[in-house]
């Protein structure tokens, strides 16, 4: 076996979706830096695209065809997958009561179903491998819901479910699951966030306190390599924990819902939160 062959038997392999920039792209570059072959995923990716050292594939994790032709592609280039990297997702600010039905089913699509598409893509070879790591990316959103984030709040709870659900069902081949669920991390994810399709009028006051609070938050966040640091974690860890929560804030809410009582905490978030 020459040494190509012999490194190429050897080297762990990562999937990223959502790579094309944020934290997708800096754990996409953490992951690389520790030695990993990276392949990270954009809709708009052009073929042989190469961005900042890690190999773009063209996938859009609401196509079922797409994520199983980009999965396709990592194994014929590199024969096997040992992290999966669910980032891809999107947010939206607004009431619950201003966006339709089929806006909520879209939003599901990414956050949830985008990440069982890809995880049931890359399953069965890593059960073949009888190792792998599979990291979701959620938010403290999935175990603090706020005011105006009721849909994007319940996408992240679905996926802390789903997360803590498949771990216990896959430990026995090998595999294990984590969840990092960052704070406001310094990303363009309000300026991208959707708007609702249908706003009215009587949630405009709440509404704009609530993209205030989140555009003040990120201005002020976590850094993009914080979440990448944490991500390297759970995919390189011996021993994993189900949830990482990168920076200080993520950690102290986490611990705060837990342990401060119900009602004075509720108070205390919605002062936060700038509402009423």
């Amino acid at each position: 076996m020459s040494n190509v062959e012999r490194k190429a038997a050897t080297e762990k392999v990562a999937l990223v979706t959502g790579a094309a920039g944020g934290i997708g792209l800096a754990a996409a570059v953490a992951l690389s830096r520790r030695g990993f072959r990276v392949f990270g995923t954009s809709r708009k990716a052009s073929p042989g695209e190469v961005h900042q050292g890690i190999a773009m594939l063209r996938c859009d994790v609401t196509d079922d065809a797409s994520v199983t032709q980009a999965v396709a592609e990592v194994i014929r280039l590199a024969g096997r997958i040992d992290v999966l990297v669910n980032n891809a997702g999107r947010s939206l600010i607004g009431a619950a009561e201003e966006s339709s039905l089929g806006q909520a089913q879209g939003l599901f699509d990414i956050n949830l179903f985008g990440i069982v598409r890809t995880t049931n893509a890359v399953l069965p070879i890593m059960r073949t491998q009888g190792s792998g790591r599979i990291v979701n990316v959620s938010s403290v959103a999935g175990f603090l819901p706020g005011p105006y984030t009721a849909l994007y709040s319940a996408t992240k709870h679905a996926v802390e479910g789903y997360s803590e659900s498949l771990d216990h069902e896959l430990r026995s081949f090998g595999i294990r699951v984590s969840l990092v669920a960052p704070a406001f991390t310094r990303t363009e994810l309000e300026t991208n966030a959707d708007k609702p399709d249908r706003t009215l009028s009587v949630y405009d006051t709440g509404r704009q306190a609530m993209i205030a609070t989140w555009q003040n938050g990120i201005a002020s966040g976590d850094p993009v390599e914080a979440v990448a640091e944490k991500v390297v974690a759970a995919a390189t860890d011996q021993q994993p924990s189900i949830r990482y929560t990168p920076g200080k804030t993520a950690g102290r809410l986490r611990f705060m819902r837990r342990y401060v009582p119900e009602k004075a905490f509720d108070k205390s978030f919605r002062k936060q939160m700038g509402v009423v």
